[in-house]
């Protein structure tokens, strides 16, 4: 039995939060700036909801952690996010009963000199990093800064200290965890008129300082992903695989949903329909397929373009 769900999201407002996500998702522009959309979600403080006849239903108490391992979501900043780093998996169930936190950004878009700051400089000690962040230094200067346009990718693994720029939209596939430990805030104050907490103790033990992994390389940076037509293997991770289909008018793509006990996601990344069989997955909307017992192909395309000559989606599984 295969059976395929349209998702409503969870959407977060934040400070440093933007105004695009509203028009994705045809929102009121008034009220506070959306910073997130968790379009595929089972975390309990954060759930997505599965749309049906019978009324909506959350994802958290459909879906276990064998089930949905990953985590979805859209992101839009106006401002640079705290610098901060997540733990692995045997620090997280260590310390937090939680499975670790790596990830990986699809850049939608941005503005000309955007960027996000993801490793440490060459050389960068534990002590260095130590000793700047008791002198509330600038953290970001000892971190690599990556200028970033819209197809570019980058794989951000646990223990690797990261910030998201201002003026960036991207795409976010993680690990299903919530656990982030901030090293710095930038020096400034939360809503509440305070400054927010660090976890500068926690964030020391796991932040990685060889250099071969603050390198580009380890990074797996691709770029100009949007000009590919057809399908992109981006990343490969025991709790997620990522894969992104680039389709035009003329392009049908087919792609096969193997037996497996995992939940299969997708997201529209752009205005045009697209159709997934018989299932129209509209402009920047995320859904699943629940599968047991079969494997199954899936034929893709595009249902209308509203005016597009291509649009792309996720294929996450």
């Amino acid at each position: 039995m295969s059976l395929f769900r349209l998702l409503g999201p969870h959407l977060v407002s934040k400070v440093w939060g933007g105004e695009k996500l509203k028009h994705f998702k045809g929102l009121d522009l008034s009220g506070e700036p959306l910073g997130e959309s968790w379009e595929i979600s089972r975390l309990s403080e954060g759930s997505s909801l599965v749309k049906s006849n019978n009324g909506d239903e959350r994802l958290a108490d459909l879906a276990s952690k064998e089930q949905l391992p990953y985590l979805v979501k859209l992101i839009d900043t106006t401002d640079n996010l705290s610098i901060q780093v997540h733990p692995d998996d045997a620090y997280a169930k260590a310390h937090e009963a939680s499975m670790g936190k790596t990830e990986c950004w699809l850049i939608l878009d941005s503005t000309p000199g955007a960027g996000i700051f993801l490793g440490l400089k060459a050389g960068v000690t534990q002590m260095q990093l130590s000793a700047s962040i008791k002198a509330k230094e600038n953290i970001s200067q000892l971190m690599n800064f990556y200028p970033v346009k819209k197809g570019d990718f980058f794989y951000v693994p646990a223990g690797s200290i990261h910030a998201i720029g201002s003026n960036v939209t991207l795409a976010e596939i993680q690990q299903s965890s919530g656990v982030t430990y901030r090293v710095w805030d930038w020096n400034r104050l939360g809503l509440d008129g305070k400054e927010r907490d660090l976890h500068v103790d926690q964030a020391l033990e796991v932040i990685e300082f060889d250099e071969l992994k603050n390198s580009s390389e380890f990074f797996k940076i691709k770029r100009q992903l949007f000009s590919q037509p057809g399908r992109i293997e981006l990343i490969r991770h025991k709790d997620f695989n990522v894969d992104l289909y680039n389709l035009s008018p003329s392009l049908e793509v087919s792609l096969k949903i193997e037996k497996s006990v995992r939940f299969n996601g997708f997201l529209n990344l752009g205005e045009a329909v697209v159709e997934l069989n018989d299932e129209p997955l509209h402009a920047y909307q995320s859904g699943i397929f629940i599968v047991s017992g079969e494997n199954r192909d899936i034929k893709c395309r595009l249902l209308s373009t509203k005016g597009e000559e291509c649009s792309s989606f996720l294929h996450i599984f």
